[in-house]
């Protein structure tokens, strides 16, 4: 580093600009810990109140890339893309999108997170799966994305190691929301497993991470630039979390979810099917496959093929795809929640049905929580639905014990609100950012 870290540090306080040079200096002294945690501290709060320019956010975002191993996939004959989501309850889109992608001729190497608070992680779910190995090494990876088309599992130590230990301090310190540094953290990971083309899920609403819709909008169009200019192409669709995406929120029932939905189930969520594809059409064309079909390739079967061979791969049930209710999880205790009189839902308060889940065990308030993957909500009536007796119901509870049920039943009326004339229609995908 040219300049003593202080003196870097004091001219990120005060609002000066850093070189490109200093700020991939701090990011590998950040990842290889010649930086103090006094340090990291004080960087992430100056950058939280200061931010980071249009020169500076991807050159600290490559020098956190560069902390560790990018991952090389020049030996494919397949463009590497992938998805990110900011997250919401309800969705499982990347346990359906992968195979798809690696259905319609692309190969993806998902790295994917946990859930923490009210929004579910792609990892929790995956692991309500028996034997479902959800941080293979780069040796398995590599094979089974060589062999399979995709894998989701989660971050390698050696994979943007700076990351890891910045988000540990910017949690404790509370500067995870300055959006340079999401920006930095989502995309460090993404460029160093070796991506030709990422699209992301910027969730708005009551369910997500970022409620406003002008929030939303500003943190997708940060992701979009600063990955273009790191040379990723890079495409943002804002979704919708003013409801639960899907009928389910709880780990084993969303994998449940996910297969019916692989598996062709007519019932299935027009929502999240045509997320799905929305999302999964915007990053094949930035692949070169524009000419595939997503819902051919989810109608066939084929991406369930993917899937199943994904599992089994990583060391799941070979016949999950037939048989998941023999491997999945059920809670002991299953509560259906009808309304207090007969009407049409009109409102979901999405966050408090995530933290209706998180309550039962479904997640996580700290990290070292244990997850309980058998509980959670189904059935869930969408905007929209008729509720009520002899009509379907608000929820059904899975629940650990009759007492969380209980609890788990007065929230799900009081945060599904019921009406008399239905809500207007808002599409799910609201913008696309290219």
């Amino acid at each position: 580093m040219s300049r003593p870290t202080k003196e870097l540090l004091r001219d990120k306080r005060d609002g000066r600009a850093l070189s490109g040079d200093e700020l991939r200096a701090i990011a590998v002294g950040i990842g290889d810990g010649t930086l103090s945690d006094a340090q990291v501290a004080a960087f992430a709060m100056a950058v939280f109140f200061r931010g980071l320019d249009a020169r500076e956010l991807p050159a600290f975002t490559l020098g956190m890339r560069d902390s560790g191993r990018v991952i090389d996939w020049s030996d494919l004959d397949r463009p590497v893309l992938d998805k990110h989501s900011t997250g919401g309850v309800g969705d499982k889109v990347s346990l359906i999108l992968a195979p798809l992608i690696a259905a319609c001729g692309g190969a993806t190497p998902m790295i994917s997170g946990r859930g923490l608070g009210h929004t579910g992680g792609t990892l929790d779910k995956l692991e309500a799966i028996p034997g479902y190995n959800a941080t293979p090494d780069a040796e398995l990876m590599r094979r089974v994305v060589r062999d399979v088309g995709c894998v989701i599992g989660g971050q390698t130590d050696d994979l943007a190691p700076a990351d890891r230990r910045l988000y540990a301090i910017r949690d404790a310190t509370g500067s995870v929301e300055a959006i340079p540094l999401i920006v930095s953290s989502i995309l460090s990971k993404k460029l160093a497993a070796g991506l030709g083309g990422l699209v992301m899920d910027v969730k708005h609403g009551s369910g997500a991470f970022m409620s406003e819709l002008g929030d939303a909008r500003a943190l997708a169009r940060a992701l979009v630039d600063v990955a273009v200019a790191a040379g990723l192409p890079t495409v943002a669709l804002l979704t919708d979390m003013d409801r639960v995406l899907g009928a389910t929120a709880g780990n084993a029932l969303e994998v449940r979810e996910s297969i019916a939905v692989l598996n062709g189930a007519p019932d299935a969520d027009p929502r999240l099917v045509e997320v799905t594809l929305a999302l999964t059409r915007a990053v094949l064309e930035l692949g070169g496959l524009g000419d595939a079909d997503p819902a051919a390739a989810l109608a066939s079967g084929a991406a369930a093929e993917r899937f199943a061979a994904m599992v089994a791969a990583l060391g799941g049930p070979a016949d999950l795809m037939e048989r998941p209710d023999a491997y999945l999880e059920r809670a002991p205790v299953v509560r259906t929640v009808y309304p207090e009189r007969p009407g049409v839902v009109v409102r979901h308060d999405t966050r408090g049905l995530g933290l209706v889940v998180m309550g039962l065990g479904g997640g996580r308030a700290v990290e070292s929580d244990v997850i309980d993957a058998a509980v959670g909500l189904d059935a869930v009536a969408g905007l929209g639905a008729e509720v009520g007796a002899g009509a379907r119901p608000l929820a059904v509870v899975h629940a650990r014990d009759e007492a969380a049920a209980d609890a788990a039943e007065a929230q799900v009326r009081k945060l599904i609100s019921v009406g008399e004339t239905a809500p207007p229609h808002v599409d799910v995908v609201t913008e696309v950012l290219r």
